[in-house]
């Protein structure tokens, strides 16, 4: 049991981020996390897993996601799921803050945020290569020649 106070803390910039689940207690099967997303948060360029799954619930706000070419602005009650493969990224282009319950199986991902906060916590912009190089060792590659984000 994880209660409103609990879990892990990650900031990634503008998203504040609380694992719920890191894997640990569920043989590393499940990951789950809840994001808030503030106002114009432009998410992550395109990428795709090729390891897991990832799931995403829309708990409050609007939140734009863009899976291949396809654009969607999802409310609070919608559900993404994104096979390993599919090239996808998400946004906040809303004034408000957004609220995500994330899942990934497995639970591969979610050190994949540890080590990006822990390079922003040492005021390193990791270069392109070297920010590469980190979504390789978690299975995961930009999605080239699609649109770039999820803000338009």
């Amino acid at each position: 049991m994880v209660r409103p106070r609990e879990g892990e803390r990650i900031v990634l910039g503008t998203t504040r981020m609380r694992v719920l689940e890191d894997g640990t207690r569920t043989e590393h099967r499940l990951a789950v996390t809840e994001s808030v997303l503030a106002p114009h948060t432009p998410g992550p360029p395109q990428h795709r897993h090729a390891r897991h799954d990832e799931g995403f619930y829309v708990l409050s706000g609007t939140v734009r996601f863009t899976v291949g070419e396809d654009v969607c602005d999802a409310t609070a009650g919608t559900f993404v799921l994104v096979p390993p493969g599919a090239p996808h990224t998400f946004a906040n282009t809303t004034g408000q803050p957004a609220v995500l319950l994330s899942l990934f199986t497995p639970d591969l991902y979610v050190q994949y945020f540890r080590d990006l906060r822990d390079t922003i916590a040492e005021r390193r912009t990791p270069s392109p290569q070297g920010h590469l190089r980190t979504m390789s060792r978690y299975a995961t590659e930009p999605a080239t020649g699609l649109a770039e984000g999820a803000g338009r």
